[in-house]
């Protein structure tokens, strides 16, 4: 038998270096997913509307993500027990004037976005962007 014939052949690079990019793949695809999700689930809102009532709460929360959180006493007839609605803020300019008219009426514009995937974002699913003073 031939030296050269009992050796056993070696994998070439091509195919290291394709299983290399394959577990390359493995790895970025799913923060790619992840940033893709995260881009169209915090561009696009469910609905969006306004709610009137008074402000009760304002506050910014959060471990390591600070976020403005508020709450809303709407009630329908005076007399009654109010519902109150949670609601977070993004932006500081809105936060502050929101914070500003504190046991006022207001009317408070908000987008919804579901399944934010985190806290970091907002505790709550409503963003208020507008706050105007109710008459």
């Amino acid at each position: 038998m031939n030296a050269s014939s009992s050796k056993i052949p070696r994998p070439s690079r091509d195919w290291a270096q394709s299983v290399k990019r394959f577990l390359i793949g493995l790895l970025i695809t799913p923060l790619i997913l992840f940033a893709a999700y995260l881009l169209i689930s915090s561009t696009w809102s469910y609905s969006d509307g306004e709610r009137a009532g008074y402000l009760q709460k304002v506050s910014r929360k959060g471990w390591i993500c600070k976020t403005y959180e508020g709450e809303l006493a709407m009630t329908t007839v005076p007399g009654t027990a109010p519902i109150i609605w949670e609601f977070s803020v993004w932006d500081d300019a809105v936060a502050k004037k929101v914070a500003g008219l504190m046991g006022k009426k207001v009317i408070l514009h908000y987008r919804e976005y579901r399944h934010i995937p985190t806290d970091c974002f907002g505790a709550t699913d409503y963003f208020v962007d507008q706050v105007t003073l109710a008459e």
